[in-house]
């Protein structure tokens, strides 16, 4: 991968509005964004902006008025997003610029993640850092020329002002730092091919985490600093690197960060879910937004760490979040819906960021009365829970048997307690204004939940587990997947209108796998197959045998890019080549585990410089480095020994099964046996003698 070495240059040019500007009062009327179905964009309908959607007619519009495009994009459930519309969008003299001198484009980052990716890597080109809400000017091609993120009403008056007469009075400077921006853009992580023989050893691996440890919070958990995000992905690599490489110091670190992450204000003590992130390093005051796909991977965390140890934490833990999906973000129809607002309206009826979620001692006396002083103790409601003014965010510190142990109470009377004010403060809590529900379905998102339910089931035997699992699955089939095994990216009033994107292909792929291990109905891996040969044709650069995000079908943007970081969700690339990696194992398909091999071998380098950035990508090299096994189950009651097996943390493992002697998969070939059920252990098709004990098979899987 190429890194831009010289810093593009960049002349800020601000001319300040000498005299002020009269807000100009009008009633209020629908722009073109009244047509749109997400949530987000049906929030801005009313501004006085004259704002379009993301579309070929909106571009060519600009091009033919030759005005520069201003594109805004956000989220619904962003809560400086709220802020900038409130304080420059939704007034009428920001507006008359933006209208007299742009073509203003509003865009949802969660349905376009393509044109998302591609501006903010422009503006952190430009200024080193990026968020959201991203506003970007371009000139009327698309090619950025300014950018940034939240702007106040001041700044982002005087950067219309001095943008547009820059535009108007010398264009030819504003065309050249385009033009370079560009190109920078084109050539900022530029992935070639690495003709190097493949080799990966136990010895990067190790180097790569300790790199690692330096960036780990020790006393609290998670990483180094504030905001704090819990960085599932990282997390879920390190509990199977501990697993296969026995690190005491990742072990004794794991545990404290999933009880740190469980016990601070960043979990919902009262309804369970996490919050996006914490803004301090204790993970106490969160910003207050839900996220489904935070969710989603941490029930696969917590479930994977049940699995693991067995705390009663853990368990709880994903029971309660679950609990909060099925009841805040799961349509009828068994899809789900994207998040929940950081923000709600307060008891002045006032819009207020954290609103629903926080609480005040003089209600929490009056609602628990006798129990108020135990409560407060457990919930730190004093100077280590407090937030602002008169309001308190519940944090722990203290597991319950210690707890129980000080305040000479038993363990099982407390948990009574805990039961009883959860119930009492949950009902209060709903007839509080709610925060605003993003009901918008986006496949990736909804595929990492399906992934959630697999894997709590496979901690928890639930049943129920597996039953939303299959409903969700079902809902993508039936909804998601076009004729010839393309996917739609999003689905909201009965309507799909966007064309997948890698990373949807990626998501459902990974969960469709994990959906035929625990169920052992081939439909699910065919499927998975069916969608990566979809990817190849579709997606792959035969250049660098990695994987586009967008599809060769799709409209073209100023820059086609290959997602391959791992951030708070696994890249798009990573989750491929790990289920290339996977289904070779299952077709014995040499293509597959050829570009897995070569996915990975790219990136080789760049993994040992920033390993914190390719956590997906090492367990991957951990499948490489370490054995990799294939179990097979085949007989008459695959299923019930398959439900021991699963019941296991084993992750380097795949799984296969037959109650029937009908399957047309290469792992299972002569295997399936009328009169027992038998388990084979194998490594690349070679399988040891065949056992009926499923602990004896367990025991000859190498860690």
């Amino acid at each position: 991968m190429k890194n831009i070495t010289r810093i593009l240059p960049f002349l800020l040019f601000f001319i300040v509005i000498g005299c002020s500007q009269k807000e100009v009062s009008s009633e209020k009327k629908s722009n073109d964004l009244i047509h749109e179905t997400s949530p987000y964009l049906l929030q801005h309908a009313y501004n006085p902006v004259n704002w379009k959607a993301w579309n070929s007619k909106t571009l060519e519009l600009a091009k033919k008025e030759n005005k520069l495009i201003i594109i805004s994009v956000g989220y619904s459930a962003c809560h400086w997003c709220h802020v900038m519309e409130e304080e420059s969008f939704e007034n009428d003299s920001i507006a008359k610029l933006m209208n007299e001198n742009f073509i203003n484009i509003k865009v949802d980052r969660e349905e376009r993640p393509d044109v998302d990716k591609v501006y903010m890597n422009a503006v952190q080109l430009m200024t080193g850092s990026g968020g959201w809400p991203l506003n970007c000017i371009t000139l009327p091609d698309g090619r950025p020329i300014y950018g940034g993120t939240y702007f106040t009403k001041k700044q982002w008056s005087e950067v219309l002002t001095g943008i547009s007469k820059l535009y108007n009075e010398d264009p030819k400077k504003a065309i050249e730092f385009a033009e370079n921006l560009t190109k920078g853009m084109q050539e900022s992580q530029l992935i070639t091919l690495n003709k190097e023989k493949p080799s990966f050893t136990n010895k990067e691996i190790l180097k790569s985490v300790n790199l690692i440890k330096e960036q780990i919070d020790t006393v609290f958990g998670g990483f180094k600093g504030a905001p704090k995000f819990p960085m599932p992905t990282s997390l879920d690599f390190l509990l199977r690197y501990n697993y296969q490489f026995k690190d005491a110091f990742i072990n004794s670190y794991l545990k404290k960060s999933l009880t740190k992450m469980a016990f601070g204000g960043i979990y919902d003590q009262i309804s369970g879910g996490f919050s996006r992130y914490s803004v301090d390093e204790k993970w106490h005051i969160p910003h207050f937004e839900k996220m489904l796909y935070d969710n989603a991977q941490l029930v696969s965390l917590y479930s994977k760490a049940y699995l693991n140890d067995k705390n009663d934490l853990y368990k709880s833990t994903v029971v309660e979040t679950l609990n909060f999906v099925k009841e805040e973000l799961t349509a009828k129809n068994g899809a789900f819906y994207s998040s929940l607002d950081a923000d709600s309206r307060n008891e002045r009826g006032e819009s207020e960021e954290g609103a629903f979620y926080n609480w005040k001692v003089i209600e929490l006396r009056e609602i628990l009365k006798s129990d108020f002083n135990l409560f407060k103790e457990f919930y730190n409601v004093n100077d280590y829970g407090f937030w602002e003014k008169d309001q308190y965010v519940f944090i722990r510190n203290k597991n319950k048997t210690d707890f129980a142990i000080e305040n000479n109470i038993s363990l099982k009377s407390l948990n009574v307690k805990i039961l009883s004010w959860k119930t009492l403060l949950k009902k209060v809590r709903e007839n509080r204004s709610k925060p605003h529900l993003d009901d918008k379905v986006l496949t990736s998102w909804n595929a990492l939940m399906l992934q959630g339910y697999i894997d709590a089931y496979r901690a928890f035997e639930d049943e129920e587990y597996l039953r939303i699992a299959l409903k969700s699955a079902n809902f993508l089939v039936k909804n998601q997947l076009r004729k010839g095994n393309g996917l739609n990216r999003n689905f909201k009033d009965g309507k799909s209108n966007i064309n997948g994107y890698s990373e949807d292909y990626a998501a459902v792929i990974k969960s469709f796998i994990s959906l035929y291990e625990v169920t052992l109905d081939e439909k699910w891996l065919t499927t998975s197959k069916k969608l990566l040969d979809y990817l190849f044709v579709n997606f792959f650069d035969k250049n660098t045998h990695m994987f586009y995000f967008t599809s060769k079908e799709d409209e073209s943007l100023i820059a086609r890019k290959h997602e391959i970081i791992d951030g708070v969700i696994p890249s798009s690339n990573s989750i491929i080549a790990n289920s290339l990696f996977k289904l070779g194992h299952y077709y014995s398909d040499t293509k597959y585990l050829k570009t897995s091999e070569q996915m990975l071998n790219n990136l080789k380098d760049d993994i040992q410089i920033n390993p914190a950035n390719y956590s997906n990508w090492l367990s991957l090299m951990t499948n490489f480095t370490k054995p990799f096994y294939e179990v097979v189950v085949a007989g008459k009651n695959a299923n019930k020994v398959n439900k021991e097996l699963i019941n296991s943390y084993i992750p380097n493992v795949i799984i296969a099964g037959a109650v029937k002697d009908n399957t047309t998969l290469p792992l299972l070939a002569y295997k399936f046996n009328e009169d027992e059920t038998l388990i084979y252990v194998c490594v690349n098709g070679t399988c040891k003698l065949p056992v009926t004990d499923i602990e004896k098979a367990k025991k000859s899987i190498d860690k």
